[in-house]
């Protein structure tokens, strides 16, 4: 298939501006307050902060629900109230929660804690490295919850991930996504998904990959992942200030690229 035009579908509250794939924020992830007051931490933060990178153009939003200690989690009281949180608060595109091993190390867990959900996400990311992905990936969708499928590239991840997914005879694969987590920008890897089924695919980096990446993304029409759980500096290394102004710079370089003035020194950290 390639992954040119598989960016996920189509995006809200980018004030018109024109994105080749779905732009997707990442709010929080690992990060706590030790990494700076960019990270959102609290529920009202991290609603403000998806608000702020909405009306910036981000088109759908993943949140990592953590308890008042800061501990990851999947229980139905920390998930569901903070879905609450930042739909009452006015985010309205998709949110996604992750369902990993740094929420419940258990696969037999996992699965009884997203079946145990009252208020449900439109998503949920699935780390296909991860024991029991498949048998997760099919309980949400039972439960009508899209998947995002993550799988790592490069950087001495193996093949078992990416096996693992198109191993997957997927109940619903209209609602599968393949996420990349890209160790470089390194346009190989991308080339090694033209066998894939026909599902949209999401690329991202972390860290020093995040911005190359980004622009790898923009170069093949797929989606992008961008927010302080990839990276806390902007494409010219300055800190970020907020996961809106990561967004912001996002859409920046996307906008660059397809005028043709992308300088020289975005994204290139």
């Amino acid at each position: 298939m390639g992954v040119s035009g598989a960016g996920g579908g189509g995006r809200a509250g980018d004030g018109g501006r024109a994105v080749a794939g779905v732009l997707q924020v990442a709010l929080n992830g690992s990060r706590d307050a030790a990494d700076g007051a960019a990270v959102p931490l609290s529920p009202g933060d991290l609603a403000r902060s998806a608000l702020e990178a909405v009306a910036a153009g981000a088109g759908e939003v993943l949140v990592h629900p953590r308890t008042p200690c800061g501990r990851e989690s999947l229980s139905p009281r920390v998930v569901g109230p903070l879905l609450e949180e930042m739909r009452g608060a006015g985010v309205r595109v998709p949110l996604t929660v992750p369902a990993a091993v740094a929420a419940e190390p258990d696969p037999a867990g996992r699965l009884e804690r997203v079946r145990s959900w009252t208020v449900l996400p439109d998503r949920a990311a699935v780390p296909f490295a991860e024991p029991g992905a498949r048998e997760l990936a099919a309980a949400l969708l039972e439960r009508g919850v899209a998947v995002d499928a993550v799988v790592p590239l490069g950087g001495g991840a193996g093949p078992e991930p990416l096996a693992r997914f198109l191993e997957w005879a997927a109940p619903e694969p209209a609602r599968v996504r393949l996420v990349a987590e890209l160790a470089e920008a390194d346009p190989a890897l991308v080339a090694g998904l033209r066998w894939l089924p026909p599902v949209p695919v999401v690329l991202y980096g972390r860290e020093d990959a995040a911005w190359p990446v980004l622009r790898l993304a923009v170069r093949c029409g797929a989606g992008a992942r961008i927010g302080v759980a990839q990276v806390l500096r902007l494409p010219d290394g300055r800190p970020a200030r907020s996961n809106a102004e990561l967004v912001a710079a996002a859409l920046d370089l996307r906008d660059g690229a397809a005028t043709g003035t992308a300088t020289g020194t975005a994204g290139s950290r």
